[in-house]
């Protein structure tokens, strides 16, 4: 059969794994929690999967006085304690032998001329084919330190036939100005499709399941919008304080570290129109429509709250408040609650209010999206017979139990007509033998792949500080954060925000 004739010629087998193709890593930060934790652990597992060229490279780039043996021996540590799949030593041995460290700071243009020795000697010794991916595990302000020295020195452009691309991580400014100074810098370095933005949440299984459940399934599209949705909560609550993250985190807080990127991006991917395809072009299309639709309420005071979690009890233990945190300012005004309603002006949501909410020291770690739905119009049972039954809902469980759940009434057995609430529940781990990947393997993959679906381009970047940045200055104007006690849900305040809407929280 000719390939005109063959209807299945550009039909990709779902059966084979996407392998990357001859490439490298390079890692700025590579001392750093991030790296030690996630990233170095995630290309492991990459090579244990078999979804890494044989000869991949990982280089490391930092202030240390390391041989390559010593970065390999910090990799080898990481992975033992980190890895998600099993350790073969097969795996390692190879993966070993193409790690490279190049000790320096970022200013030091010997130390980038190094760089680009070892990547010259990686093509001609690992046949990486000039295809590397710079990974900035580093604080924003380094960012534009090290893209400008990337160019200076000849790494930005890998040549004709093969690629360099720049991955970043969150966050993305602490404003609109920022973020836009920012991007200035990256873009003058890279082109837009060179920049990958990594939202980890993005490249979680279950986020990425939503675009399954709405567009592959009739049964749900039909119902997912204003006239059947009443309204729609986004939570990502932590049972933990900030631990050692008082530099990072106070003057940042909840809603700069999570609502700008995490939460905003669920809310699009929740409420957008079906992409044309799953392309990154397209995806990005759909999502900044609805991010461009998104309108604050009139009333911030009503309807934002920011706390700060005090000292209290937390799965059985005393636990400090925020202001006795070691590193913390007693008079800080650092937000570790946030909680916004937000509205979208199309024709599918409107008058449907999203409620974003996060905080940390709350009653457990969960972060899920429920789409809760109107009630029946018209009830031909009792009221006696409903008492205990509430609104239909639907929930994605991102983390930490990955699935879906779905709320409905059903009858009590018995003689009397009694309506009550039951589940039905969808759990990876229970229907899939294949474990999700950690959502770094997935992102890290992409990288080397080219495939930028689940990054954020800058665009939808700034119009999330444009949404945020208002509430931030209200809150600034106005007080100090409602103290919450550790183990709770958060302040009172938030709790009466939905109240006069006629709502309340879901407690997960």
């Amino acid at each position: 059969m000719s390939d005109a004739a063959n209807p299945l010629r550009d039909v990709q087998d779902r059966r084979l794994p996407r392998i990357a193709g001859p490439s490298g890593l390079v890692i700025f930060g590579v001392t750093g929690d991030l790296s030690r934790k996630k990233l170095m652990p995630a290309v492991y597992d990459l090579a244990n999967r078999g979804l890494l060229p044989p000869g991949f490279s990982l280089v490391g780039f930092a202030r240390r006085d390391w041989e390559d043996q010593d970065f390999a021996q910090v990799v080898h540590d990481a992975v033992k304690e980190h890895a998600r799949t099993p350790f073969r030593e097969e795996v390692w041995q190879q993966l070993a032998e193409g790690m490279r460290f190049v000790p320096g700071v970022f200013d030091d243009d010997e130390a980038f001329e190094n760089l680009k020795a070892t990547i010259e000697e990686l093509d001609k010794s690992r046949g990486t084919g000039g295809n590397f991916a710079f990974y900035l595990s580093v604080p924003p302000k380094f960012f534009p330190t090290v893209v400008s020295q990337l160019k200076k020195h000849g790494l930005s452009d890998g040549g004709q036939d093969s690629w360099r691309r720049a991955v970043i991580e969150k966050p993305f400014g602490h404003d609109l100005k920022s973020a836009q100074e920012l991007n200035s810098v990256v873009h003058g370095v890279f082109k837009p499709d060179q920049v990958f933005r990594i939202d980890h949440y993005l490249g979680k299984e279950t986020v990425q399941n939503i675009l399954a459940l709405r567009f592959a399934n009739t049964m749900f599209e039909p119902l997912w919008n204003r006239s059947y949705v009443d309204h729609v909560q986004i939570t990502m609550a932590e049972d933990i304080g900030i631990g050692g993250r008082a530099g990072y985190y106070d003057g940042i807080g909840s809603a700069r570290d999570v609502i700008q990127n995490h939460l905003l991006q669920l809310l699009a991917l929740t409420a957008m129109e079906e992409p044309a395809s799953f392309h990154a072009k397209a995806l990005v299309t759909e999502k900044l429509k609805v991010l461009n639709a998104v309108r604050l309420p009139s009333d911030l005071g009503k309807h934002t709250v920011r706390g700060q979690y005090a000292a209290g009890w937390q799965g059985g233990h005393k636990v400090q408040g925020y202001l006795e945190e070691e590193g913390i300012d007693p008079e800080s005004k650092t937000d570790t609650y946030a909680a916004v309603r937000l509205e979208i002006d199309n024709r599918r949501w409107a008058g449907v209010p999203f409620y974003l909410r996060t905080g940390k020291r709350l009653g457990r770690r969960v972060t899920e999206i429920a789409v809760v739905f109107q009630r029946a119009p018209h009830s031909p049972f009792g009221a006696t017979d409903t008492q205990e039954l509430g609104q239909n809902a639907l929930v994605i469980r991102v983390q930490p139990d990955e699935g879906v759940t779905i709320r409905f009434g059903s009858k009590v057995p018995g003689t009397q007509m009694e309506i009550r609430d039951v589940t039905m529940d969808f759990a990876y781990g229970e229907s899939f033998t294949e474990s999700s990947p950690e959502a770094y393997e997935r992102l890290i993959l992409d990288v080397l792949l080219g495939d930028a679906n689940l990054f954020p381009r800058h665009q939808e970047v700034e119009r999330s500080w444009e949404i945020l940045d208002p509430v931030e200055e209200y809150w600034d104007e106005h007080g100090k954060p409602e103290q919450y006690p550790a183990g709770t849900w958060g302040p009172q305040a938030a709790d009466e925000m939905l109240a006069r809407d006629g709502r309340s929280w879901r407690r997960p």
